[in-house]
């Protein structure tokens, strides 16, 4: 022997093509909205597979919020616009509309 190592062969290791589980083809839907998706699974209507029902979960929060979600500003807004009104509500500011006159062509040469 040289000494020589085999280089690279089918039988040495590493990743080989086609070898591990066969995915599942993916269960494809008409559905958009996550929330009709998940009453539907819910009902027994639609067989979907758990990322599936994982992936509604996660994207529901984006779609429908929750009843009540919002800052203390939106709500603090909300309670000023109903509490305004009435016979003391804020009345409307004065219209600051002022027309600048010029004065006529003939005006300004009798001056002169």
């Amino acid at each position: 022997m040289t000494g020589k190592r085999k280089t690279q062969s089918s039988g040495w290791g590493g990743a080989r093509p086609g070898a591990g589980r066969k995915p599942k083809p993916p269960h494809v839907t008409a559905e958009r909205d996550p929330l009709e998706f998940l009453l539907g699974v819910m009902t027994g209507e639609i067989a979907a597979n758990a990322a599936q029902v994982k992936a509604a979960i996660a994207a529901a929060p984006y779609i429908h919020s929750k009843k009540g979600e919002g800052g203390k500003k939106e709500r603090a807004a909300d309670a000023a616009k109903k509490a305004a009104g009435g016979k003391y509500a804020a009345t409307a500011p004065p219209a600051n509309v002022v027309t600048l006159r010029r004065p006529a062509a003939s005006e300004s040469n009798k001056d002169k």
